[in-house]
């Protein structure tokens, strides 16, 4: 049994390790020269979270998911490195929307360069990966350009809020669905797809994809309170401070408004304050990490892992969907 990957993914079989590693190594490879530029500071902003490392998530679910069909297919190492792209590129714009200092354990583009290098380097990776996708057929251009929209929709429905009478908890789901479900469920269509998998496996390798990804930004919203360490790639209550409403703080304000209690009302008063005093950020996470809303978003972090499990089940039983299902644990143990 081999680790393969951040995640700690157990890979009980040496063939497909070695498929999973040699794939992996030819994305990075993509990836570096996707990145590549005529002009040498696009080069060094665009290379920025390459270079910075990555849980490569995505590629990997792609490398998995082409096990159903014929992993040395060629448009499966583009197609990965085209999610990768991707993702990447929406790092960039997400860094200057929360204002963020770090990704990855190293300068936000946009604290080095600026908001606007940021964005206009955010672009140059989505048109790199539109440069890729052109040579992979209409097919997958329309796969990218609808997950896009969802991905685009799902930040701006972020911005906008629940509309009135809408539950808040229900309205981030949706807003999760769309801004990192769509693109890892792009993960598993795509591997299966390019690897020549009937239609049926298709789909359900992208549902299982959509409630991963659902089950990974659960699992982040809980490393964010949770994790004394830099374990999410982002110092621990970023999204407290830059105000984000991840699960946590939802369901603290759901059970608030349910019971009335004092210590709970006083503990939104806190949310609510001004974060960016170190004092208080500290007092608002210790508060939450014992709270009982940390442990009911660790419940729904798990439910949907175990939901993306079930979805694989009409797979025949082979060592990739082993893995597969070894992945739904992983995110889980990052919850924990």
């Amino acid at each position: 049994m081999t680790v393969v990957g951040p995640f700690g993914l157990s890979v009980r079989d040496q063939a497909l390790e070695a498929d999973v590693q040699a794939g992996l190594a030819a994305v990075e490879e993509g990836l570096l020269e996707a990145t590549k530029s005529g002009v040498p500071f696009i080069t060094e902003a665009a290379q920025h979270l390459v270079r910075a490392g990555g849980k490569r998530f995505r590629p990997l679910l792609v490398m998995l998911a082409a096990q159903f069909g014929d992993p040395y297919a060629p448009g499966i190492v583009p197609s990965a490195v085209v999610v990768e792209l991707t993702h990447l590129a929406t790092l960039y714009h997400d860094d200057v929307m929360d204002e963020a200092d770090v990704r990855r354990g190293v300068d936000s583009a946009n604290a080095r360069w600026g908001n606007s290098v940021a964005v206009l380097t955010g672009d140059f990776l989505f048109s790199r990966a539109s440069h890729i996708l052109a040579d992979l057929g209409p097919e997958a251009v329309r796969i990218q350009a609808e997950a896009f929209e969802r991905l685009v929709t799902g930040q701006i429905l972020e911005t906008a809020g629940p509309r009135d009478g809408r539950n808040p908890i229900e309205h981030y789901l949706d807003v999760i669905a769309g801004k990192t479900g769509s693109l890892i469920a792009v993960a598993g269509r795509y591997g299966a797809m390019m690897s020549g998998a009937d239609e049926r496996t298709v789909e359900i390798l992208t549902h299982y994809g959509e409630r991963l990804g659902t089950a990974f930004q659960l699992a982040d919203d809980v490393l964010d309170i949770a994790s004394d360490s830099h374990e999410s790639g982002k110092t621990p209550g970023t999204d407290l401070r830059e105000g984000i409403p991840t699960l946590p703080v939802l369901h603290l304000r759901a059970q608030a408004a349910a019971s009335g209690s004092a210590e709970d009302r006083r503990l939104c008063e806190l949310l609510d304050g001004d974060l960016t005093d170190d004092a208080r950020h500290a007092e608002v996470l210790r508060l939450l990490r014992a709270h009982p809303a940390l442990e009911q978003a660790r419940r729904d972090t798990i439910r949907y892992a175990q939901e993306a499990r079930a979805i694989l089940a009409p797979l025949p039983a082979c060592d990739a969907k082993s893995a597969l299902e070894d992945l739904c644990d992983a995110v889980v143990h990052r919850a924990g």
